[in-house]
């Protein structure tokens, strides 16, 4: 259990029945009457963002969330398979639970599977920006940098970004994991 005085930014709560995460709080002590926290939580299983104001000294529950390195193997029909990179067990996902993270995932990628009581299966941990390779794009056409031209590239993991007109097929490029945007070449 842990009290709302307690709260920090990104604690996981058990709360109403779902799992929330603590992404903003306020502690308010009004000249009158009780003091209370403001809260913004966001429901780990579907995304939402809520507002909710608990009595200050209120206890709840504290959610147990485990991040667990794993390795992004293969597509096997709409499920996604994973592997432990410490156990070496193989984990099957399926493709609707992470459907928003696994198109930055090419084969091979490593990265974190955000789990509750090691049973459910929560999301995928990104990184902020991830290289992945062009692999389509129309070539661009010599001496159009007067302006900031894109143009559609699809990368490996399938998904289409804007890019710069010099970018071409076979590059790797740096793509922002929160807004699929450009955002250089890989150094």
């Amino acid at each position: 259990m842990i009290s709302t005085n307690e709260f920090k930014t990104n604690v996981t709560i058990e709360f109403e029945g779902n799992i929330f995460q603590v992404i903003e709080f306020l502690h308010v002590k009004p000249g009158k009457g009780a003091a209370f926290v403001r809260t913004k939580l966001r429901n780990l299983r579907t995304g939402s963002v809520i507002d909710y104001t608990f009595n200050a000294g209120v206890k709840v529950k504290k959610a147990q969330i485990n991040k667990v390195p794993m390795q992004y193997l293969y597509v096997d029909g709409t499920k996604h398979v994973f592997m432990n990179t410490e156990t070496y067990e193989q984990l099957e996902v399926e493709g609707e639970q992470i459907e928003s993270e696994i198109k930055f995932l090419p084969e091979g990628a490593s990265t974190e599977l955000i789990m509750f009581n090691e049973s459910e299966i929560l999301g995928i941990n990104l990184p902020d920006n991830i290289v992945l390779k062009v692999v389509e794009t129309v070539p661009g056409v010599k001496g159009d940098t007067k302006t900031n031209a894109m143009k559609d590239a699809k990368l490996e993991t399938g998904i289409v970004v804007k890019v710069p007109l010099f970018i071409e097929e076979g590059e790797r490029i740096v793509v922002s994991t929160y807004d699929s945007s450009y955002v250089s070449r890989e150094k």
